[in-house]
């Protein structure tokens, strides 16, 4: 659909020697002047953590805390013996003899799931004039200090998304645009907003402008990158995300800057709790990685910010805005935001969501089930001989990546880490160290799998299986980007088939399996053996300076309550747009729901067979969505009856309580309470009862003919008071029946009517007994 495009942006890491000029200047003036540029101000790259990572010391000062490299180099200088050395020289002299081996995966045969695409195309307004060619951004109607500053970041083609986007996103239409990881989505949206914005009305300050990205990492080179497109413009970008200083936030949003990059959590505490900070002036809404912002976690945010319906009270962003929406990978939550939330919309694909890069080289290895404690092992002798630079190790748990760097660094390799567990500064100073290749391996949860562009990337390790196949096409998505080569490696054991298959249907023929040497598994398994007692001083000195934080942190807050206590409780409270009784709520519901689907409450599954069965029930609704609507119908039908016959036999089953039985309708009741009396009257005539009666208990006997009898006299009373009042003609209220005829007809009328209301019990005892004496 797209042909290929040339987008390689130089950064700090490579050096191009020659520079490209454009044939078609006019004036010979502007040629010389770009020869007499400094070097370092035409070659910048668009991505910069260092500003936020220069605190990381001074962090770990006031704390009282010392970092894990300072760890782990004070056990590897009280270690006697090196554990590195002996490993590189064992695994040099088996690389010889058992080097690894590549084979070609074979593949299972799986059915085809058909996709339903037919009913989201007519949403979509047609796009029949837009273009995925330009030969440069002068294209594209840009102003020239957005044209100057793309060429001061390299950029000289636009990318397909770019060519199509922009013109479209300059007339102010709502576009849902996706295309291939590393093809330049984020200049997509912020060349045309930044165009828009240089035709503000320049004397009214306002926010114009909300970017919302689902981690702060993709948020702070968001920001970034629009900070650079921005440089010779007059335009003002904030940074408001978690972890960073509120005051200076609540600062820079007061001075009403122009575009605002945030994460959704923080903005809406913001716009809740900090004066004089709104979204009244709202032009643009851009959501990046959308699918990702639907899920679980984002979704109630989401709802809190954009207005789904138009009858919504809290509507924090106004109705009447451009909104985009962009993503790698299209859900059908994002259908439905679109469907909900967007004005005929534009569906801008420049390429399908399937595809993967073609320099892109993807393997596998296969974990069995009896070498699963390998797994550490495994990586490392993979990072030792084959992957030794450049790597993403993508683990699934914070815990495990934590282990995976205090592995890495006993064992000499240059690791950093990035999860949720380290402070917003540390986190941003792992992701410049590896940019700048100060260390050749991140360990990293998903919090890096969406949108980090790190240049010079080689290779991906999905230490731990993802989730599903989008998170799979993320992960992998940071390596082999612009046209470059990468490698990207997955680890799979038995419990992945699923994914396995998917992603040997979406790769084809050019997937791989690698065989790691037995021999290096085996050395390595040893040393990490060896170094267990290491790892577990690591993480006891880490618990004793976290109990020692703690105990100061309470401390300092009680001395703060005795010396301030008047002022503190003068601030006013911060809310939230859900209360702690809600939160609790909610969590015990899906708690409830997750026990019901496993089948039973005392039942503890692990978090892969959740989402297994979470996969199962959507591939589930999924299929039963494409049947034709009288199969489906026989089908819902179906499960209610199997419901309702579950119900019964749990409530019969169960003995407690006889008289409650939950998902019977009323007329099934009074047929069975009738075929009950039958079957009493035929064992009176046939000289039966007493056999009945020594059977069964005398209490439950007395308490039903107790019971029946009372019920009738009710009935006699009511009608005799009726009578009375009808004899004598006083008013009174309206009466909804005037016979027994009206009463034997009443559950004719009223099949579904259940004994909740007063209106309807009389008549239904009475229907119950006149049955069983006919």
């Amino acid at each position: 659909m797209a042909a290929t495009f040339v987008f390689d942006p130089p950064s700090d890491e490579e050096i191009e020697d020659s520079q490209t000029e454009d044939e078609e200047q006019e004036h010979d003036d502007d040629e010389e002047e770009q020869e007499e540029k400094p070097p370092n101000q035409q070659k910048q790259s668009p991505w910069d953590f260092a500003a936020y990572s220069e605190s990381v010391a001074e962090e770990h000062a006031r704390r009282s805390t010392t970092s894990i490299d300072f760890k782990i180099s004070k056990l590897l200088q009280q270690r006697p013996a090196p554990v590195t050395n002996t490993a590189n020289d064992d695994d040099a002299e088996h690389s010889d003899s058992e080097p690894d081996r590549q084979e070609d995966y074979r593949s299972e045969d799986e059915d085809d799931e058909a996709t339903n695409v037919g009913n989201s195309k007519s949403f979509f307004a047609p796009s029949e004039g837009a273009s995925f060619h330009a030969n440069s951004f002068m294209e594209l109607n840009l102003s020239r200090p957005l044209l100057r500053a793309c060429e001061v970041l390299g950029y000289s083609k636009p990318t397909p998304i770019q060519a199509a986007c922009v013109p479209l996103a300059l007339t102010g239409r709502d576009i849902c645009g996706s295309a291939i990881t590393g093809s330049g989505k984020t200049a997509a949206f912020a060349l045309p907003t930044l165009e828009r914005l240089l035709f503000r009305p320049k004397r009214i300050p306002a926010i114009r402008v909300l970017i919302l990205t689902p981690t702060r990492e993709l948020a702070v080179q968001v920001h970034s990158m629009i900070e650079k497109l921005a440089q010779f413009t007059d335009i003002r970008c904030c940074l408001v995300v978690g972890g960073l200083s509120t005051k200076v936030q609540v600062t820079a949003l007061r001075s009403m800057p122009d575009v605002v990059v945030a994460t959704p959590g923080r903005m809406i505490d913001h716009l809740r709790n900090s004066m004089s900070v709104d979204l009244d002036d709202l032009a643009v809404l851009i959501l990046d990685e959308a699918d990702r912002l639907l899920e679980l976690g984002f979704n109630a945010e989401i709802q809190e910010l954009v207005p789904y319906f138009p009858l919504c009270f809290v509507r924090l962003c106004p109705k009447r805005r451009q909104t985009m929406l962009f993503s790698a990978t299209m859900t059908e939550e994002v259908d439905e935001l679109i469907k909900l939330s967007l004005t005929r919309p534009l569906r801008l694909s420049a390429d399908p969501s399937a595809k993967r890069p073609a320099t892109l080289t993807e393997e596998v290895v296969r974990i069995r089930r009896m070498r699963e404690v390998n797994q550490e092992a495994v990586l490392l002798s993979l990072c030792s001989k084959t992957f030794t630079s450049k790597v993403i190790i993508f683990s699934g748990t914070k815990q495990a990546a934590h282990r995976l760097k205090i592995l890495f660094g006993l064992a000499g390799f240059k690791a950093a880490e990035l999860h949720g567990n380290l402070t917003q500064a540390q986190r941003l100073d792992s992701l410049e160290l590896f940019r700048k290749q100060q260390v050749e391996f991140l360990i990293a949860t998903d919090v890096a799998a969406r949108g980090l562009d790190i240049i010079g990337v080689q290779t991906v390790i999905n230490y731990a299986c993802p989730r599903d196949l989008n998170s799979y096409v993320h992960r992998v998505g940071r390596t082999a980007r612009a046209g470059r080569e990468g490698y990207a490696v997955t680890f799979v054991t038995d419990n992945d088939r699923s994914l396995l298959k998917a992603i040997a249907k979406r790769v084809g023929s050019k997937l791989r399996s690698r065989i790691v040497a037995e021999q290096s598994i085996t050395k390595w398994s040893q040393i990490i053996d060896q170094m267990e007692d290491q790892v577990a001083a690591v993480l006891q000195e880490e618990r004793e300076e976290m109990a020692l934080r703690k105990a100061e942190m309470e401390a300092t807050k009680a001395e703060n309550m005795i010396a301030h206590r008047e002022e503190i409780y003068s601030r006013p409270k911060r809310t939230w747009f859900v209360t702690e009784k809600e939160k609790i709520l909610a969590a015990k519901a899906a708690k409830a729901s997750s026990e019901k689907r496993t089948g039973s409450g005392d039942e503890m599954i692990s978090a892969q067979q959740a989402e297994d069965l979470k996969m199962k029930e959507k591939r589930k609704r999924e299929r039963e969505k494409n049947l034709p609507r009288k199969k489906r119908r026989k089908l819902e039908a179906a499960r209610e009856m199997l419901e309702d016959e579950n119900e019964v036999g749990k409530s019969q089953g169960s003995g407690k309580d006889k008289k409650e039985k939950t998902g019977i309708s009323l007329v099934d009741m009074a047929y069975r309470r009738a075929k009950a009396v039958k079957a009493k009257n035929k064992a009176l005539d046939a000289g039966k009862i007493s056999k009945v009666v020594t059977s069964k208990s005398k209490r439950p006997s007395q308490k039903t003919q107790s019971r029946a009898e009372e019920m009738r006299d009710l009935f006699q009373t009511d009608m005799s008071e009726r009578k009375q009042k009808r004899s004598s003609g006083g008013t009174g209220k309206k009466k909804s029946f005037k016979s027994k005829s009206r009463y034997e007809l009443a559950y004719t009328y009223f099949p579904g009517s259940c004994l909740c209301s007063k209106a309807f019990f009389v008549p239904f005892v009475w229907i119950s007994f006149s049955l069983g004496s006919r």
